[in-house]
């Protein structure tokens, strides 16, 4: 469980090498919880391989397994799991599975990873440049703080792409970072805060249909415009008291152009009020997207675009 998805797949890869043998990998299958019925998954798990000695099952978004019979079927599945059979459940969230289920799981077999604390993320990110012979400058990793999702998965994909575009005989700048990765990043929550800001609601509905297609959690999203609209509120308060210049905006993690154009331009929409509102807006879908059950999680998200736009509309 938990948001670190880098750290969460090199786990991922331990149980695979410590289930496999020498001569012969697990038999894996990936299912989405929501998107198959618990009882097919199941009943694919009782049944063995006639290829395999080990098969391995990994259950994504797990948190979205909530119905009773659901629920049911899996503990008396977990209660006499197969020899040949190992599961795992995977969610980005952190207290959302279900305690029927977890009772039948050893502690010992539950982890959680946690985002990454500011000094880990400077660390990891130090050292992947140096691990590869290029040097870069503290404004080139804020820059990437900004621009990618907060994540070592998310960092790893995004500046190994990004040295393909550099040499190593001169430091990386927070220029170079912001026209690279501007060109080849894929959708993330922070690129639909972009469209926001820019007050482009037609871009915005398309980027959270993107983002839902590609299986990213609501409740991430939510989280990431959430930090989105604080930072905001504090570039309002420092605009407000007179404060408002680079080394300032800098030490509330706005040091990027991209960065300084998207939270002026949402300075021009929102003000500490409305910033609040939508906060607000972020805590109470949350909320509705975990309580919802079967409600289709798109409706709710387009909703919730609506109204963070009608709050940019309404006069300063």
């Amino acid at each position: 469980m938990g948001p670190e998805i880098g750290e969460k797949q090199l786990a991922i890869d331990e149980v695979r090498k410590k289930i496999s043998s020498s001569q012969e990998a697990a038999e894996e299958t990936v299912y989405y919880a929501g998107d198959i019925a618990i009882s097919h998954m199941v009943s694919n798990m009782m049944n063995g391989s006639l290829f395999a000695e080990k098969r391995l099952f990994i259950i994504k978004c797990a948190e979205a397994i909530k119905k009773k019979e659901d629920i049911e079927t899996l503990s008396a599945f977990l209660a006499s799991v197969p020899e040949d059979c190992y599961l795992i459940f995977i969610s980005d969230e952190i207290y959302a599975f279900s305690k029927s289920l977890e009772k039948y799981i050893s502690p010992s077999n539950k982890k959680i990873f946690w985002e990454l604390l500011d000094g880990r993320k400077l660390q990891w990110l130090n050292t992947f440049f140096r691990e590869k012979g290029y040097k870069i400058s503290a404004e080139g990793i804020d820059t990437i703080l900004e621009l990618v999702e907060n994540n070592t998965s998310a960092f790893k994909q995004e500046c190994s792409r990004l040295i393909l575009f550099l040499d190593k005989d001169r430091e990386i700048t927070g220029s170079d970072v912001e026209k690279w990765l501007s060109h080849t990043k894929e959708e993330s929550a922070f690129i639909l805060f972009t469209k926001i800001a820019a007050g482009d609601l037609q871009r915005s509905l398309e980027s959270v249909r993107v983002l839902l297609a590609a299986k990213e959690s609501p409740v991430a999203i939510f989280a990431a415009l959430s930090s989105c609209f604080k930072k905001l509120m504090s570039y309002l308060a420092l605009k407000e008291a007179g404060r408002g210049n680079d080394e300032e905006y800098r030490k509330i993690g706005i040091s990027s152009p991209g960065a300084k154009r998207d939270y002026s331009a949402a300075a021009g929409r929102y003000n500490s009020l409305t910033a609040e509102s939508c906060i607000a807006l972020c805590t109470e879908y949350d909320h509705l997207i975990r309580s919802s059950g079967s409600y289709p999680e798109h409706i709710l998200m387009d909703q919730y675009i609506y109204k963070v736009h009608s709050l940019g509309e309404v006069k300063r």
